[in-house]
C-alpha cells in the first residue's frame, strides 16, 4: 500500500520547504490539505516537492515507473479572516463523507494542528 509512504513524507516536505501543513488528509486516490506557505516560497514548489518525493518513493517501493500523481493541482487562497478551524474540519472529514470509516479515529492518514 502506498498511503504510508506519502504519510511519512509530509513532514519531510515541511522541513525542506518551510511550509506548514495545518490540516491534511490522504485519501485512497487524492490528497487534501490546508497549507501555510512562507512569504518567500512558491506554492508550486511545495506541491512539486511533495508529489516528486512521494512519487519516486511509491515507484521504488512498488517497482513501478511513471507518474503517480496528476500533473495539475487545485488551490484556493484563503482570506485572513476565514475560519481555518472549520476548513480543517472539512478537510479531515473527507474519509467520513466517503464512508471509508465511521469515526475519523479509525482513519490513520490525516493530521491537523487544530484538532
Amino acid at each position: 500500500m502506498w498511503l504510508p509512504i506519502v504519510f511519512r513524507l509530509v513532514s519531510a516536505n515541511e522541513a525542506k520547504t518551510r511550509a506548514s501543513w495545518l490540516a491534511w488528509v490522504l485519501m485512497p486516490d487524492h490528497f487534501h490539505g490546508l497549507l501555510k506557505v512562507p512569504e518567500d516560497a512558491e506554492l508550486s514548489c511545495i506541491i512539486q516537492d511533495l508529489k516528486g518525493r512521494s512519487g519516486n518513493a511509491i515507484n521504488k517501493t512498488l517497482g513501478l515507473k511513471g507518474a503517480c500523481w496528476q500533473s495539475a493541482y487545485f488551490d484556493r487562497a484563503l482570506r485572513r479572516n476565514q475560519d481555518r478551524l472549520s476548513i480543517a474540519r472539512y478537510i479531515v472529514a473527507n474519509p467520513l463523507r466517503a464512508k471509508l470509516v465511521e469515526s475519523i479515529r479509525q482513519y490513520p492518514y490525516w493530521n491537523s494542528v487544530f484538532l
